[in-house]
């Protein structure tokens, strides 16, 4: 049946308009909402869950056919990383009670009380956002790997689309993973800190060897890695970077939080 497209008037002869891709009116009733929420939790042939299984099966093959021009079927990775970043904070704020795990380490390990808070704020908002922090600094960190592998073919803004396809992969790892055996160190919070500390540079480096690899296909193993290598100790000093600034800033902004911690 033709009617007219209520995005933009032109006359639709099939199930969407040919001018803009708006689909057939349908009205809103209990069939429509019943495909609408099957097609969201078990249909796997476009969108989130499509990408969410190629990027768990082969997430440097997803980043390059993505880049080649194959979108159609695929979540956008930008916002993919987005909504899996807020997934990950809620899961440690709401879940695990970062703050109180990082409350009761700092309590044991540090002399002064007004430190031990100060410490416990800085380190369960770098924690506790470790995921949504990456997120922000893919912009930073693709400049970084566009210089490391710039002859290699990609420009700046593809590599953008690859970091942050790297990006999606660590929180789904660290969403399935490292999340439940973090929950279940909540208790023992010098393991739960080792874990979280540690679990970064070790997990990281495997997922960009991964990621490259196969997105460079045609590069041997050893050039990849060294390209990595090259690319954690960049991040490294990237990360401290960013942790002297979070400190300057909450010293900046509370100096009599500072003052206290000063030995007298």
């Amino acid at each position: 049946m033709e009617n007219t497209c209520l995005n933009c008037n032109h006359l639709i002869t099939e199930n969407f308009c040919t001018y803009c891709g708006q689909k057939k009116y349908k009205r809103i009733d209990r069939k429509y909402l019943t495909d609408e929420v099957q097609y969201m939790v078990i249909h796997t042939n476009k969108g989130f869950f499509y990408s969410l299984k190629n990027i768990i099966k082969a997430p440097g093959k997803t980043a390059r056919d993505f880049i080649d021009g194959n979108r159609v079927n695929h979540y956008k990775p930008l916002l993919m990383a987005f909504v899996l970043s807020g997934i990950s904070a809620f899961i440690s704020f709401k879940i695990i009670d970062m703050n109180s795990v990082m409350e009761r380490y700092f309590a044991t390990h540090t002399e002064q009380k007004i430190a031990a808070s100060w410490m416990n704020d800085l380190t369960s908002v770098m924690s506790s956002y470790s995921s949504a922090l990456m997120l922000l600094l893919i912009p930073i960190i693709s400049i970084v790997t566009f210089l490391v592998f710039r002859k290699w073919g990609q420009n700046y803004y593809e590599h953008i689309i690859m970091n942050s396809y790297i990006q999606i992969l660590y929180t789904i790892i660290s969403i399935v993973l490292l999340s439940p055996i973090m929950y279940f160190l909540k208790d023992s919070p010098d393991t739960f800190m080792f874990v979280i500390t540690g679990s970064t540079f070790i997990i990281y480096p495997i997922i960009m060897t991964w990621v490259y690899k196969q997105f460079y296909s045609e590069k041997s193993i050893g050039d990849v890695i060294i390209k990595v290598l090259l690319l954690m100790a960049v991040g490294i000093i990237l990360y401290i970077g960013l942790i002297f600034a979070v400190a300057i800033y909450m010293i900046i902004t509370n100096p009599a939080m500072f003052q206290q911690m000063q030995p007298k």
